[in-house]
């Protein structure tokens, strides 16, 4: 099981040097990522079962145990993401693939598109699994490295504008990212998130509260909340639809991910956090509203994210087993929902030859099944019942109202924010669909996606929308037994205790069958030993470690 760990990371690897090795063969390309994508679904359905039954699956690379090597850790949370994601991608690459987006005018394929898509799926599944924050920080670079080029091909002055803007925007947090990184090790002498879980106990509170905002800064950033978000608005609606659909179902989600597996297992609270709440708020209302006053599809769908990612950090917020538990829900929700719609959004401006919605109407006659395809999905992102999006906001409107007053005031603002969400699709709804169908814009820009192929059957990017719309009605379907399994993910994630004795082992973590970890503290002039602590009936057996940092590896560990 442990080799499993790996395989969502290897098999789009090895299937992009396939892909590469097959370049001269658009076709073979196209079966090498669908075959990949497919293959690394059955390993995350597989992590997921296995994880909860048994606990967090951990693989350690290089023959290096904790917390001096590198270790990929799938537990519930982690292996629920990393199967959700792994699906939508595949759903993206099909739609992708008929769209022919690979091909953009030009008389071959480009050789470039496929490899670079399956390195991104590469990335996204690092990020859930790794188990230190170096590999995250490099699990990001390989998503941004990737992100780049595919944000990049469309080649007029204004879309290499906004990708710059993006590329930019992503090189600082990356800077940002690595500093946070260099201060944790400089205080605690490790980067093994497991590891720091003990040892940044024993640091002073002022700097934990430093270290715990940069990377909450970081990974805002990457997450796009408030005010950190003004890159994406920009940046994602220049995209191509299935690039786009990629980022916001994907890339804004692992940042969401790396807040809420830091926060929780780094840094825990006991209270729920003003400052978080505050942030989440203001999140979801600007994001709300700046959806509200968007002409242009994509822009709107844009400010949505914006909006409905404070939801997800409303539920971290929280700080307790149920508001995290309800973020994690809602974050596999989105991840489908959100996807979809920009996918149904390229189907759209397709046909219509436009992204602004003043210049659409009457796609209901012309198309109906279009509006079947944007419909589920909106009024699932608006949380009307009995969609996916019903379910998860209200498990997190119930921790909120269970979590005290200032995290009850905030659940007003969710309220608020749903309505202003449904008021956004319903408009939409009536602009694009309703009213006298007009005739749609030509466009002859062959880099363009917007009117290009319409004479020719788009089989592929319906059956690629219409999956996805499938698995949302699944997750609301069987949303009680996912509810059940994201309940059990964040009690794991609130107690910590299963995942740091699954990456340390049991006599390294208080509470487990051994020991309690080694630990010293700077004393000046070098280390001193800390006292022992009672635990229970005896004391645990301390003893001072040179370097000045916290010590809690196994015996034997490291070559």
């Amino acid at each position: 099981m442990q080799v499993c760990v790996t395989l969502p990371v290897l098999l789009p690897m090895l299937g992009a040097a396939t892909s590469v090795i097959v370049g001269r063969h658009a076709s073979l390309q196209r079966v090498v990522g669908v075959v990949t994508l497919a293959a690394a679904c059955v390993v995350a359905a597989v992590l997921l079962v296995a994880a909860d039954a048994h606990g967090p699956v951990v693989a350690e690379l290089g023959g290096w145990s904790a917390p001096t090597g590198i270790v990929l850790v799938a537990d519930r949370a982690s292996a629920l993401l990393l199967l959700i994601s792994t699906l939508v991608t595949l759903a993206v690459l099909v739609y992708a693939i008929d769209q022919r987006i690979s091909d953009y005018g030009r008389e071959t394929a480009s050789t470039t598109f496929h490899p670079i898509f399956l390195l991104l799926s590469a990335g996204v599944s690092l990020a859930y699994l790794t188990g230190d924050l170096f590999t995250l920080f490099v699990a990001f670079e390989i998503m941004l490295a990737s992100s780049y080029v595919l944000i990049t091909r469309r080649t007029s002055a204004s879309r290499i504008r906004s990708g710059m803007t993006y590329v930019i925007v992503s090189l600082m947090s990356s800077l940002l990212f690595l500093t946070a990184v260099a201060l944790v090790y400089a205080a605690t002498g490790t980067v093994n998130l497991a590891d720091l879980a003990g040892r940044v106990e024993l640091l002073p509170d002022g700097l934990k509260t430093v270290l715990a905002l940069v990377l909450v800064v970081v990974f805002g950033i990457k997450a796009a909340i408030v005010p950190l978000h003004f890159w994406l608005p920009d940046s994602y609606p220049n995209a191509p639809a299935p690039v786009t659909a990629l980022f916001a179902g994907l890339l804004t989600k692992v940042g969401i991910y790396a807040l809420l597996r830091t926060q929780t297992l780094v840094f825990p609270q006991d209270h729920p956090s003003t400052l978080l709440l505050v942030i989440a708020a203001v999140t979801m209302v600007v994001g709300a509203l700046g959806a509200v006053a968007q002409d242009d599809l994509n822009r709107l769908l844009s400010f949505l994210l914006v909006s409905h990612i404070g939801f997800m950090l409303f539920g971290l917020a929280v700080y307790t087993p149920s508001g995290i538990a309800g973020t994690a829900l809602y974050v596999v929700h989105h991840i489908t929902v959100q996807a979809t719609l920009f996918l149904v959004s390229g189907l759209i401006t397709r046909r219509t030859g436009t992204v602004s919605i003043a210049q659409m109407g009457g796609l209901a006659q012309t198309a109906p099944h279009l509006a079947v395809l944007f419909a589920i999905p909106a009024i699932t992102l608006a949380g009307l019942p009995p969609t996916s999006g019903f379910v998860a906001k209200l498990a997190l409107l119930r921790a909120g109202a269970d979590a005290g007053t200032a995290a009850s005031v905030v659940t007003g603002v969710v309220v608020l924010a749903s309505l202003l969400t449904l008021y956004a699709v319903t408009r939409v709804w009536v602009r694009v669909f309703w009213g006298a169908p007009k005739e749609p814009l030509v466009d002859d820009d062959p880099n363009d996606e917007l009117v290009v192929g319409t004479a020719r059957s788009a089989r592929g990017m319906y059956v690629g929308a219409a999956s996805l719309v499938v698995v949302s009605l699944v997750i609301a379907l069987f949303a009680g037994p996912l509810s059940a399994v994201t309940s059990r993910a964040g009690a794991d994630l609130q107690d910590r205790g299963p995942y740091r004795s699954a990456v340390l082992g049991p006599d390294e973590v208080p509470g487990g069958s051994g020991p309690e970890p080694v630990a010293t503290v700077p004393d000046g002039r070098g280390t001193a030993p800390v006292a022992a602590v009672p635990d229970g009936p005896g004391t645990a057996p301390v003893a001072a470690v040179p370097g000045g940092s916290v010590a809690g590896a196994r015996e034997g560990a490291g070559p």
